[in-house]
């Protein structure tokens, strides 16, 4: 797929050449572009990929196009797949089964991410052996990246960086650059534009080595429209937030409503005790009733984050097992 570009280290006075380390290929680099409705830019990302990376395959997965994309894309030399369950989650879906490679670069097809910072995030990655580099976006130009979408993105990250980490700052970029052992140990389980928060959980969870870089971004061309929806999008990226927070630290999700629910019951129960104790009365029985209903159930919270915190570790350590079984061939041997 790509050229072969053979590596040995200089052989020490009086080292045999059986002792010289065998000669390796380079690593094989594939360019993933999800697009639905793109036949306006498609073509130019394609071309300015096969001119920055030219021993790279470009991969275009069409996402039930009505415009032509799948056309245009293969008229200008990229190699064209389709998936019809609609959405950005379940096309990356596809693409992490369908690709085999050692590096792989993903990004939108519309144009608005550098295509020039390709190299640079890729040497970050092969020189640090890490398995994520993703591209935050920088621009100033209000139209590329809208205040609405920009205070959104500000106040998802920074949910994901309380609940799991402060790694990025730009969470939701579409622009990453990930390893192979990444691609292949990751599940893909959303649908939609939720998949970016789900990858970089995924790599928040698993500890592993990332990087961020700041990219230029750009506002998309005169009659190209952006497919996200601020509000709509945003909610579905929150609702996907709150699910890994209860799945993936249950005990944090489940012993946070114990303690809202036992602080409830306790402010209930407070009056009603004053009361019996300057009275000998409880005349306010359904209040007491709320209160030891709220604790029981506090209670039970608080024991369902236990039991789910121990299933929660099992999954993470099976998790990290098959992340280590996937070897990352664009790593040299001693380094693995």
């Amino acid at each position: 797929m790509n050229n072969l570009r053979l590596e040995r280290e200089p052989a020490h006075a009086g080292q045999s050449a059986a002792a010289v380390r065998p000669l390796r290929p380079s690593p094989v680099i594939a360019v993933l572009l999800p697009c639905y409705n793109e036949a306006l830019t498609i073509a130019k990302v394609v071309t300015d990929f096969r001119t920055v990376l030219p021993a790279a395959q470009v991969y275009v997965y069409d996402n039930n196009s009505t415009d032509g994309t799948a056309d245009v894309a293969g008229k200008a030399g990229a190699i064209v797949y389709s998936e019809t369950w609609q959405g950005k989650g379940s096309v990356v879906r596809r693409m992490f089964a369908d690709v085999d490679a050692d590096i792989y670069v993903m990004v939108d097809g519309d144009d608005t991410y550098d295509v020039k910072s390709a190299p640079r995030l890729i040497a970050e990655l092969t020189n640090r052996n890490l398995d994520m580099v993703n591209g935050a976006r920088e621009t100033r130009l209000e139209k590329a990246y809208r205040p609405g979408h920009r205070f959104g993105n500000w106040f998802l990250t920074g949910a994901v960086r309380w609940s799991f980490g402060d790694k990025f700052k730009d969470m939701l970029s579409g622009y990453r650059v990930m390893s192979r052992r990444f691609v292949k140990s990751f599940p893909a389980l959303s649908d939609g534009f939720e998949i970016e928060t789900e990858l970089t959980v995924h790599a928040l969870r698993l500890r592993m080595p990332t990087a961020e870089i700041g990219t230029p971004y750009f506002e998309r061309p005169p009659g190209s429209v952006s497919k996200l929806n601020t509000f709509r999008d945003g909610f579905r990226i929150m609702r996907v937030i709150t699910r890994m927070v209860r799945d993936e630290k249950p005990m944090e999700f489940f012993g946070g409503v114990a303690a809202v629910l036992m602080i409830i019951a306790i402010a209930l129960t407070i009056p009603v005790l004053m009361t019996f104790a300057q009275t000998g009365l409880v005349p306010r029985f359904p209040t007491l009733i709320l209160a030891v209903g709220l604790a029981v159930v506090s209670v039970i919270s608080f024991a369902i984050g236990l039991i789910l915190d121990t299933l929660s570790r099992v999954r993470n350590e099976q998790r990290r097992l098959a992340y280590l079984s996937c070897r990352d061939r664009a790593t040299p041997p001693e380094q693995q």
